[in-house]
């Protein structure tokens, strides 16, 4: 007699477990990672006389980076960015789409969790002059 055993998975572990398999498809899950998704007032120019990248690879990074700004805020502005140059990319825009997949890397594992037995609140701090 076989028995069919379920795991429960919660939203959270499937969208780390989308984010490991993403860098894996990439060939970026061994490489190092970076504290910021874009270098501090980076501008990301249209950069005519840069090489061209394969658009299928660029726009399926691009697509993948997508479906994780639901659950990874902090990389929204960065993404957009980055999307705005699906039609012809350049050599500096898969390099900032990396460094967005290399901010994924050291940062899959950050999170909130809200137990349901707890009736502590969030409290945020503001320094204010």
């Amino acid at each position: 007699m076989a028995y069919l055993s379920l795991k429960k998975s919660t939203p959270e572990t499937c969208l780390r477990r989308y984010a490991r398999n993403m860098l894996k498809k990439f060939s970026l899950n061994k490489a190092g990672f970076k504290r910021t998704p874009v270098p501090i007032h980076a501008k990301l120019p249209q950069d005519h006389d840069a090489a061209n990248v394969d658009d299928n690879v660029y726009r399926c990074m691009i697509g993948s980076l997508l479906y994780l700004t639901a659950s990874y805020p902090d990389i929204n502005y960065a993404v957009g960015v980055c999307a705005r140059y699906q039609g012809n990319p350049k050599t500096s825009h898969l390099t900032s789409v990396k460094r967005i997949l290399k901010y994924i890397n050291g940062t899959v594992d950050y999170g909130l969790f809200y137990s349901s037995n707890s009736n502590g609140g969030l409290v945020g701090y503001c320094y204010n002059d």
